[in-house]
């Protein structure tokens, strides 16, 4: 019985874990997502993200999520999202996400996300491409 829990267990967790990659519109990685944490497609860790506040792989404070708003570390407003739709700070959509799909302000695809949550593509976007 305790063999067959144990089973279940790992079945069940390993069903659960899934890649979260990132890829460029050629299909070659660009990074990956573990948790918080940002990653090259080198293996380098690039960034964290605290749940409100996104750093470099050093530690220092890239900026912030507040809403629909992205700010950089000092404040400034980098841009904001609209359901599936990114703009700059002045207004100007530059990406749109399509499920899986990250689009340019042109309408180019520009990266693959397999398996990333919106939020860690939101950031991806303004802050690691």
């Amino acid at each position: 019985m305790k063999k067959i829990l144990w089973l279940m267990i790992f079945t069940i967790f390993c069903g659960a874990v899934h890649a979260q990659r990132l890829y460029n519109g050629s299909g070659s990685q660009i990074g990956r997502v573990d948790g918080e944490r940002f990653y090259s497609a080198s293996g380098r860790q690039i960034g964290r993200d605290d749940g409100t506040r996104i750093y470099d792989g050093s530690g220092r404070q890239l900026g912030r999520i507040d809403g629909e708003r992205i700010y950089d570390g000092s404040g400034r407003q980098l841009g904001r999202v609209d359901g599936d739709r990114l703009y700059s700070a002045s207004g100007r959509q530059i990406g749109r996400i399509d499920g899986e799909r990250i689009y340019d302000g042109s309408g180019r695809q520009i990266a693959r996300a397999d398996g990333l949550r919106r939020r860690q593509i939101i950031i991806y976007f303004y802050f690691f491409m």
